[in-house]
């Protein structure tokens, strides 16, 4: 099966359950996985079917959605607790990326706020995971969109690299980074995207350059060491990636690595440009020391496949993100428009006050 053009949702609702594209299978299958218990959507989370920061707030609120259902009692008192365990089991999945707990308060809030019975609190829980869903794709449109609106105006065409997978397999479709590049793309002015292949779970080579290959964009693959060479070579004119959380004060955890490209674009004169939802920023946490850094399995460095790479007694460190300093993003590019670093608090002002109209006008 292949996916239409322009077409790619990680995350669909259909047929009373969730099915979700196996990321773990690609590029040489496009399968979907059916999710109907919230047990089975941590799993899917955790073992990265489905992954990406906005995808996985989408996979959760469908999978609050799935335990409430699997919730017998009518007890409202009862069936809260309940819930609240579900909830629970889902934010222990992946500790960094925070549109997991976004999503998840989000549908909980919901639940608690909604007066009635519990099967009204399961149909308010199931709007909201639609909600959540549509929001995010809209969101994604407009980040690609105002990504236009701050990468060089020369040259005419430009080429771009973008390191992970901040594509529509990590969102609710369209993407974050790769949205910019879909946006530039369309609008005539990208030229190519390199894409860092991004160990160890290639990521890049597997997710964004199959992305590109289903829309005709023109993508070459390097391997994570070669960005700062292609960069000395004025091979890339812009990078754009994506986030899994973002600090207060602009520091950006992203896909293990980043941290690397940021420098060596800093080094080169590049501008270095971070793609997410202000659902990404986390504004109780001042700065990206606190951001808590996932480590995964060191499988994942030391074998590929069914080879073993490495001799015994080798120890292993295995961080799945790294933290970009503020002071070497550009800027931040939001549904909102693009924000210095600095500037994230002011937007959050924006945020509440417009909130607050909202509220006063219901």
């Amino acid at each position: 099966m292949k996916p239409s053009t322009n077409h790619i949702y990680p995350v669909i609702w259909h047929n009373n359950s969730v099915s979700l594209i196996d990321q773990t299978r690609l590029p040489k299958e496009y399968t979907f996985v059916e999710i109907r218990r919230s047990e089975d959507m941590a799993r899917a989370i955790k073992t990265m079917i489905v992954r990406g920061a906005p995808a996985i707030g989408v996979a959760a609120a469908y999978g609050i959605y799935l335990g409430a259902r699997e919730i017998s009692t009518s007890d409202r008192h009862e069936f809260l607790q309940h819930l609240d365990q579900v909830a629970q089991l889902l934010r222990s999945t992946r500790p960094t990326a925070v549109n997991l707990f976004w999503a998840i308060s989000r549908m909980i809030k919901a639940a608690y706020e909604t007066l009635g019975t519990v099967e009204e609190i399961k149909q308010t829980l199931f709007q909201t995971a639609q909600a959540i869903n549509a929001e995010d794709l809209q969101t994604c449109q407009a980040i690609g969109d105002n990504g236009l609106t701050v990468l060089p105006t020369t040259p005419e065409k430009l080429t771009l690299l973008t390191h992970c997978n901040a594509g529509a397999l990590a969102t609710a479709g369209y993407g974050t980074a790769l949205g910019v590049v879909r946006s530039a793309w369309r609008e005539g002015r990208l030229e190519r995207l390199f894409a860092d292949e991004t160990r160890p779970r290639l990521q890049g080579a597997k997710l964004t350059t199959w992305e590109c290959v289903q829309e005709g964009i023109p993508v070459t693959l390097i391997t994570d060491n070669m960005a700062a060479h292609c960069m000395k070579q004025g091979l890339i004119h812009a990078v754009v990636v994506g986030a899994d959380r973002i600090a207060a004060n602009g520091d950006t955890a992203n896909k293990i690595g980043t941290y690397s490209v940021a420098i060596a674009a800093i080094a080169h004169n590049i501008p270095f440009f971070v793609a997410a939802p202000l659902s990404t920023v986390d504004f109780e946490l001042a700065d990206g020391s606190q951001i808590p850094i996932e480590e995964r399995e060191p499988t994942e460095i030391y074998q590929v496949g069914d080879t073993i790479l490495t001799p015994a007694g080798v120890d292993f460190y295995n961080p799945a993100f790294d933290v970009t300093p503020a002071e070497l993003i550009t800027a931040i590019i939001t549904e909102n428009g693009a924000i210095a670093p600095h500037e994230l608090a002011k937007s959050q002002l924006k945020q509440v006050s417009k909130s607050v109209k909202i509220n006063q006008t219901m």
